[in-house]
This record gives C-alpha cells, structure tokens and sequence, in this order.
C-alpha cells in the first residue's frame, strides 16, 4: 500500500479547480440577451367560457436571444409587469374548465404576471430595430426580426391573484383556481 504525497492532493485539487474554472468560461457562449420595454399595453382579458370576465392594465417587456437557436429560430419571452385588472360581471374566468357555472361580479380588483415563450422563425434578429408604443407580439416580431418572420407561442402562464375573491392560473400546461363572488 502506498502513500500519497501531499503535494499529490494539492496537484488534484488544482487541477479539478483549472477545469471548473475553463468550464465556466465556456458558459459565456451562452447566447446574448436584450430587453424591450415597458410597453403600456391595456386589452379586455377572456376566460374559458370565452366571456371577456376583465380588463387588464399592463407593462409588457420582452427579452431576446439575439443569437438564433441550433435551428434557426429564437427565443423571445414576452412579460407581463406592473399588471392590473378589473373584473367584469358574469362568468368567472374558469367557469367553464370547472364546469361550476361560477360567477364575478364587477369591480374585483387585482394584480396579474405572467410570460409568454416566443418562437420566431424566417426572421434575422436586428439589433437596431426600435418597436414603438403600444407594441404587442404581433407587431414586435415583424419590427425586430423583419418582415418575412413568423411566429407560435408553445407555452405561456399568467397568475391572477385578488385580496378576497381568490386567484386563477391561466397556462398552456393547464388551469387551475377561479375568481368568483362580488366586491
């Protein structure tokens, strides 16, 4: 059985600290993120009876990889911040996923947040593109990546809360809660 020197161990501890460092220099090839935003944004919000059940006030931003994916595309995330809303009367936002014919009655006020992912295709980022006010996906794509790009939206989340009437979570993987009741 042999020893090991001590200077053996400082020689391995070294070397497995060199390698952590260089691999975390190969992170920076990660690709570069801008942020747009805000953009004042108000819209009548529709719940899963397709009623319009608020009217929401809103901040949306949106950050880009501006370098394209393996296949081309990129990847933007379209945020809400800063988001309001205020209820409208008759079915509540998941009435009709919970089949519980659920009411709101109007005036609830609440917050909201929630993200988009963005897949955009046949475009080219422009790093010099400057969207304007009141700008939504539909229109942020064309200005940013041109006008040949298109776009889907493969997933999304949006979490709606109220002091007293409950909270309500609107996504692509599923809903869940309600908002019901009156002021």
């Amino acid at each position: 059985m042999s020893k090991t020197k001590p200077y053996s161990a400082m020689v391995v501890i070294f070397t497995i600290a060199l390698l952590s460092i260089s691999s975390l220099g190969s992170a920076s090839a990660a690709p570069d993120m801008r942020e747009y935003g805000p953009f004042h944004g108000v819209s009548a919000d529709s719940g899963t009876c397709g009623n319009e059940w608020a009217n929401d006030k809103f901040n949306r931003y949106f950050t880009v990889s501006t370098t394209p994916n393996l296949d081309g595309t990129y990847t933007v995330i379209l945020e809400y911040r800063q988001a309001k809303f205020e209820t409208i009367a008759g079915p509540s936002p998941g009435a009709c996923d919970l089949g519980n014919n659920a009411t709101v009655g109007a005036g609830i006020k609440g917050q909201f947040s929630g993200t988009f992912t963005i897949i955009v295709s046949g475009g080219t980022y422009n790093a010099a593109a400057k969207p304007g006010p009141g700008t939504t996906a539909a229109s942020f794509v064309p200005e940013v990546f041109g006008p040949t790009a298109t776009f889907a939206i493969p997933a999304f989340s949006l979490e709606y809360s109220t002091a007293n009437n409950g909270s309500w979570t609107n996504s692509s993987s599923g809903n869940s809660g309600d908002i019901t009741g009156t002021r």
